[in-house]
């Protein structure tokens, strides 16, 4: 079977109580961490090791300590103290960007690139500005390189059943979209960022893609957000304020999709969730848990004369039981992005969660920045302000 045979089977297969064995040359794999700095992200370093088309070859990380304990969790990669001398010297053809903090991804994508990488799966959040993100889109088109994002919902097999939903009428006519950030103590800017990405992205996938406006504010304590809120933000995410967002998106559907986010509300952590409001009924997906979505049948204005019934959404469908606990695993140890990732570049197709649809989350949080900055105006996308709003408060 030719490689590129097999990697598309391997995906469709990706369901299967295992992913398939690799039969071809299995792909070199290099990755890049940081720890004290973003660390390894939510297991980007070893879900390369449960996809048996993928061998890790090599590992970077600064910290010497970080380094020593990822070879040796990493089953005898070699490792590097500069990741650019291990691009150079083992030329990977996938590159795994592990660090959470989003102020290193540009270097670390813009090297594998140039590097000659064909596949790069980086943690989310993307990027920091509109304007790196350009400069990626650039240097991954001249290049040839795949780009995926770590939105791992993105990969879900319960969507599609989502979709049969809306596709079939039983979920109505769809209202509105909502989405709410987890309401801890990181509630706001540093919430937007880092979770409320995931809910962006899938504002996207039930917009048609991406967004055609949006207006938003910000609040510290009550008080919209001025320059003296705005500081360096935790995690290396630039110029943060904010511990209450309220923001309005029209999608490229005509959906409005509504984001909220405020600190320490009493709703953590299962105030973190996505919804369609649907005239017939409504789909809530709590982001990483599972089931990871229910369908709660009935219009949601309409006072019920018994409780209402939260119905599961598994990947066998609504309402079904879940057979597969191996593809709800696979999405959250990402190994289906990995395989995805590894199709794309075999098969010449993009990634599930490509380059572009993370691009969009970073515009729309940006977005919400500007028209604060702005004083709630309605602001066009593609954004013109390509560099940090909050940066020009």
């Amino acid at each position: 079977m030719k490689r590129r045979t097999f990697l598309a089977a391997s995906s469709a297969a990706l369901l299967t109580p295992a992913v398939a064995h690799a039969i071809a040359p299995a792909t070199p794999v290099a990755v890049i961490g940081h720890t004290g700095r973003g660390n390894y992200g939510h297991g980007l370093d070893t879900m390369w090791l449960k996809i048996n088309e993928a061998k890790i070859v090599a590992v970077a990380d600064a910290d010497k300590r970080g380094l020593s304990l990822a070879t040796k969790r990493l089953e005898g990669a070699k490792g590097f103290a500069d990741y650019q001398a291990m691009l150079k010297q083992v030329q990977p053809e996938i590159v795994s960007v592990c660090p959470r903090h989003p102020d290193q991804h540009y270097d670390m994508i813009l090297a594998a690139i140039q590097s000659g990488a064909k596949g790069i799966y980086c943690e989310k959040p993307f990027v920091r500005t509109p304007g790196e993100a350009d400069a990626l889109i650039a240097a991954a088109k001249q290049h040839g390189t795949k780009v995926a994002v770590a939105h791992r919902n993105r990969y879900h097999p319960a969507l599609k059943h989502i979709d049969q939903l809306i596709e079939s009428g039983k979920l109505g006519k769809v209202l509105e979209l909502r989405g709410k950030g987890k309401g801890d103590h990181r509630g706001g800017g540093e919430d937007l960022w880092v979770l409320g990405s995931h809910i962006l992205n899938l504002f996207c996938y039930f917009g048609n893609g991406k967004p055609k406006h949006c207006s938003g504010m910000l609040l510290q304590d009550g008080q919209l957000v001025t320059a003296k809120d705005v500081l360096p933000g935790a995690e290396g995410l630039g110029p943060l304020a904010g511990n209450e967002i309220h923001a309005r998106y029209v999608m490229d559907n005509g959906l409005v999709a509504y984001y909220q986010s405020v600190a320490n509300d009493g709703t953590s952590p299962d105030g973190y969730c996505f919804q369609i409001i649907g005239s017939k009924g409504t789909v809530t997906w709590h982001i990483d848990r599972d089931p990871v979505a229910h369908f709660t049948p009935g219009n949601p204005y309409d006072p019920a004369n018994t409780p209402r019934e939260w119905i599961s959404i598994t990947s066998q469908g609504v309402g079904q039981k879940e057979t597969n606990p191996q593809a709800i695993q696979a999405v959250h140890n990402h190994v289906a992005a990995g395989v995805d990732l590894l199709s794309a570049v075999a098969n010449d197709h993009a990634p599930k969660c490509d380059i572009h649809d993370a691009t969009w989350t970073v515009e729309m949080i940006c977005g919400v920045f500007q028209s604060h900055r702005q004083e709630g105006q309605i602001i066009e996308f593609p954004l013109q302000e390509r560099e940090h709003p909050l940066a020009k408060l």
